[in-house]
Formats: C-alpha cells, sequence, structure tokens
C-alpha cells in the first residue's frame, strides 16, 4: 500500500464537530436510558432469586436439625460453603434468565418462565425440607426434581440464549452433589 492512497480526514470547518455532537446528542441520550432500565432489569432479575435464597438461609436454621453434629463423611460440605455455593447458584440462575428476558425468550416461549420458577421453587424447598424439617428422604426427591427443571430450564435457556443455558451448568453440577450428600444422609 503506498502513500497516496491513505487520505487523512480533515476537519474544513470546526462548527462541524459541533453540529455532529448535536445531531448525535439525542441519540446518545437514548442509548443510556437503555442502559440504565437494562442495569435496572438485571439488578432486580439477580436480586429476586439472591434475596429469596438469603433468606431462605437465615429461616432454614440449617444448625438446629444438626447438619454441624452429624457423624459426616470428609467430603460433606461445611455448612458456610453449601450456603455460599447456593447463593452463588441463584445469582447464576437469576442472570441466566436475565439474559433470556433480554431476547424476548419469556414471551416466544412461557415454557421457560414456568421451568424457571419451577427449579427456583425446587431450589428454595431442597433447604426447608432438609434442614428444617429434617426429611432427608423427601429432600432427596426434590433434589432430583431441581435437577431435571435445572436441565430442563438450560436447555430451553440455551434455544433462545447459549449462555444462558450455559450458566445453568455449574448449578447442574451443585445439584448432583448436593443429591449424593442428600443420599448419605438418608443413611446417617
Amino acid at each position: 500500500m503506498d502513500a497516496q492512497n491513505l487520505k487523512q480526514r480533515i476537519r474544513d470547518d470546526p462548527g462541524d464537530a459541533a453540529a455532529s455532537k448535536q445531531s448525535n446528542g439525542p441519540r446518545r441520550d437514548k442509548r443510556m436510558a437503555m442502559a440504565k432500565r437494562g442495569l435496572r432489569s438485571l439488578a432486580v432479575a439477580v436480586a429476586i432469586p439472591l434475596s429469596l435464597t438469603l433468606l431462605n438461609i437465615y429461616l432454614s436454621g440449617s444448625n438446629r436439625h444438626g447438619y454441624g453434629t452429624l457423624n459426616k463423611p470428609f467430603w460433606f460440605p461445611p455448612l458456610w460453603l453449601l450456603h455460599a455455593t447456593c447463593v452463588a447458584s441463584s445469582f447464576l440462575t437469576g442472570l441466566s434468565a436475565w439474559l433470556v428476558w433480554a431476547e424476548g425468550g419469556f414471551h416466544k416461549n412461557p415454557k421457560a418462565l414456568s421451568l424457571y420458577l419451577a427449579q427456583l421453587g425446587l431450589g428454595l424447598a431442597w433447604e426447608m425440607v432438609v434442614f428444617r424439617i429434617g426429611a432427608s428422604w423427601a429432600g432427596l426427591v426434590v433434589c432430583l426434581a431441581t435437577f431435571g427443571s435445572l436441565a430442563s430450564c438450560s436447555k430451553v435457556f440455551r434455544k433462545t440464549n447459549p449462555i444462558a443455558g450455559d450458566l445453568f451448568k455449574p448449578c447442574l453440577a451443585w445439584a448432583a452433589f448436593l443429591a449424593v450428600v442428600n443420599l448419605k444422609l438418608v443413611f446417617l
């Protein structure tokens, strides 16, 4: 490439730059307003499942039924790790739901919303059933149902947004691990 083909853009009139900024002003303001709405909706989509999970952890009173005093195998997670992972899982599912919502996935496929709400409700129910009520068998059934709803939700979300579907993978791994922990709790 020779230097003759390269051209430098030169503004002849300094007033042209000001006119260009004025014409882009309303468009820029519109984009900023959209970005702010997007951030607000993201905050709500993540805050709702996080708040519910934190409230659930508080209400379940996990130490009341002796999780801390059980004679557990070495591979059982400590209670703080169990709670932290449930919070992280809630964050990921909320983020995933927002990604689907932002692309109109809940309107295009109402099944996606019902699956999301089912996995959220089952995830919240597990801790209450196992720690508050102390029903390990029922907790195992809830845990397996949670795994199934997470897998279905991931499959449906992936059709709208592949990243949203992939965000469920760590949650699926965690639900599978919880099922193993729950199975061991049944026989303790």
